[in-house]
């Protein structure tokens, strides 16, 4: 067993070959033949190689590391997200620096600091419901870094995007609640700064015109947290024209709305049917089972990393691209009468 740290040099002079052989043949070189790749990679193995990842950076001007900024690490939605970006990232030789902020726009500014601090090579961003000004994302794209949003954009700077059918998954969510029944839908809102909260909000709009269904302002709330929905489901429960049917922007708002309802005595779905946005956890343990449109966090991830590997790698040679992930409506219990 070689002892001290290994390097190429000491494979190389144990097989007999050149350094730059055993470099290819670990990087699987298409010149380099299969016997030569097997006996570098075993031996690499039992000597327990690792590559000078500051070497390599001083050599390719890379540091071979990927900024992430999410509103929350563990919200279920922002958790697949990663599971997507860490997969396919670290597949492609890179590593991944988190940060969270905690949806504060000082704490994001300060992670894009951070993370420019830190010479990663590129970064991710989902926006913090805070966010109204977006300079620090502005100096990003001034030091010449790749960057990509994901979920929750801003659209006033030109750059690759990830997003969701926001409108759509709205659309068929409320369309749902209407064919089942319902003719007074409440929808518990998004931050009207975000395009997630004005997207689902027209989806909404959208199905209720397509049904010849009066739109009441009214019947719009601000409340996406489970907090918000503690302090003003009970409000609406209460009012004279109460809903019949309730479209959450998020699963945790209309998990906080369903357990109000039940303990107010109201049947679910019988008396208001509720539907929500993510589908995740959350939907199998509510009671009854909640109605949801489903993200798929882990291949928004998967895509928004590969779009930053690709900006990378090509040296900004690409055009910017919008990928627009589709949604899909998994019908519960919380709209299910049978």
């Amino acid at each position: 067993m070689h002892k001290g740290k290994i390097t190429i040099k000491d494979i190389a002079t144990e097989l007999g070959i050149s350094p730059s052989t055993v470099s290819k043949a670990l990087k699987g070189h298409r010149d380099i033949s299969s016997s030569t790749k097997q006996s570098v990679k075993e031996l690499a193995e039992k000597w327990n190689y690792k590559p000078d990842q500051i070497a390599l950076s001083l050599k390719s001007g890379l540091s071979n590391a990927i900024g992430v900024i999410v509103p929350e690490i563990v919200h279920y939605f922002f958790s697949t997200i990663i599971g997507g970006i860490e997969d396919l990232a670290y597949d492609s030789g890179y590593h991944v620096m988190f940060c969270q902020s905690s949806e504060l726009y000082e704490r994001e500014v300060k992670a894009v600091e951070t993370l420019l601090s830190s010479r990663v090579d590129g970064i991710l961003v989902s926006v913090s419901k805070m966010t109204e000004n977006f300079d620090h994302f502005r100096k990003i794209q001034d030091n010449d870094i790749p960057l990509v949003f994901f979920d929750r954009i801003c659209d006033e700077i030109d750059t690759d995007r990830v997003i969701v059918d926001d409108e759509t998954g709205a659309f068929d969510a409320v369309t749902h609640l209407i064919n089942i029944g319902c003719k007074n839908i409440f929808h518990l809102s998004g931050p009207p700064n975000l395009l997630i909260g004005k997207n689902r909000k027209e989806g909404y709009m959208r199905a209720l015109r397509e049904h010849n269904i009066p739109f009441n302002e009214n019947n719009v709330i601000r409340c996406d947290s489970m907090e918000d929905a503690a302090l003003i489901v009970p409000q609406l429960l209460h009012r004279a024209n109460k809903p019949d049917g309730i479209f959450a922007v998020n699963d945790l708002t209309a998990a906080s709305a369903m357990r109000i309802i039940n303990e107010i005595g109201s049947r679910i779905p019988d008396d208001i049917a509720v539907v929500g946005f993510t589908s995740g956890l959350i939907s199998d343990i509510t009671n009854p089972t909640l109605t949801s449109v489903e993200q798929n966090g882990y291949l928004i991830g998967k895509e928004a990393v590969r779009m930053l590997i690709d900006r990378i790698e090509s040296k900004f040679q690409l055009p910017y691209q919008t990928k627009i992930i589709k949604t899909k409506l998994i019908i519960k219990g919380s709209t299910s009468k049978n």
